[in-house]
């Protein structure tokens, strides 16, 4: 959630224009995130993923009015891609392959935000970003083993995040010359 209070903050200030169509993603798996945990009998470990899932529907009502995106041909494909995904991870039962589809359903909204940032690199925050990065990385490092199904996801959450903030500088650096 702390991400999302500067990614807000510069939506309505204008700087920002939020993908629709990434939020969206996002949006569906966070409230599956959230009702998962719930219905698992999660008490007091449903704020993160309830602040979370307020935060990102936040910016994607927020997209709405402000964003870019959502009706093109890159963004039906992009959601397309990620319906399959979660209905392949509702019909698995190995949560490997359940945790590997979450991340492909992730990326597939995370590459509309690229290419968004790239394109209008000034369009994005670096802050939400980094800061993003920065619960990943303090993820990782609560992860109390040596367990690459339990570190993958952290892991990417950096990676992610970092490939949004190469993109906003690459996309700068294009812009310069």
């Amino acid at each position: 959630m702390g991400s999302c209070i500067p990614y807000i903050r510069d939506t309505l200030l204008l700087r920002v224009k939020p993908q629709r169509a990434t939020f969206f993603i996002w949006l569906v798996l966070d409230v599956i995130a959230f009702f998962s945990q719930l219905a698992k009998g999660a008490s007091s470990s449903l704020w993160l993923p309830g602040l979370e899932t307020f935060g990102v529907l936040t910016i994607f009502i927020l997209s709405i009015k402000y964003g870019v995106g959502g009706f093109n041909k890159r963004d039906y494909i992009a959601l397309s891609i990620a319906a399959f995904g979660l209905i392949a991870w509702y019909f698995t039962k190995e949560a490997t392959i359940a945790l590997a589809l979450v991340i492909l359903v992730d990326a597939t909204g995370l590459s509309l935000t690229l290419h968004k940032a790239y394109l209008s690199p000034t369009s994005e925050t670096h802050l939400a970003w980094i800061l993003s990065a920065v619960g990943g990385l303090l993820s990782l490092f609560s992860v109390g083993s040596f367990n690459i199904v339990l570190l993958s996801y952290p892991f990417y959450i950096i990676l992610a995040n970092l490939a949004v903030i190469i993109a906003i500088q690459m996309g700068l650096r294009r812009n310069r010359f």
